[in-house]
């Protein structure tokens, strides 16, 4: 028997955690996520897909997310003799936290606002009150 509406929108709208909340990222994100947390030092993209079993395409497009999310920082580490690459590391859970926070307020500032504009613009006029007849 296939779902009504009603139960469709609320599984739509539920909110799985704060990266999906925030930023909707996806479950690769967040595995990604997962790996460099759980990690003892940073980590290329190369490392990062060996540990979430996937493609260095499909985990760059990961972290790239997590990159302009600001869920992770990026390092450049040199070779001696000339180059360089890249790893990655965890963003300090309380700078995400308070992005996160103000992103909420802001969020809570937009729509109050909204809400005052739409009762602006819909309010009717109170015809309840008597009319002075002379």
């Amino acid at each position: 028997m296939p779902d009504s509406m009603s139960e469709q929108l609320r599984r739509d709208m539920k909110c799985e955690g704060l990266l999906e909340c925030f930023h909707g990222l996806k479950e690769l994100d967040k595995e990604c996520f997962r790996a460099l947390v759980d990690a003892e030092e940073p980590m290329t993209v190369d490392e990062i897909a060996e540990a979430v079993e996937r493609e260095r395409s499909t985990a760059y497009r990961a972290v790239q997310r997590l990159l302009q999310t600001g869920f992770i920082e990026k390092n450049q580490v040199n070779y001696e003799q000339g180059g360089y690459y890249h790893v990655y590391s965890p963003t300090d859970p309380s700078q995400i936290a308070d992005d996160m926070q103000r992103m909420l307020n802001d969020w809570y500032a937009k729509m109050g606002q909204l809400i005052q504009e739409f009762e602006n613009k819909y309010e009717q006029p109170d015809t309840s009150a008597p009319t002075a007849e002379s």
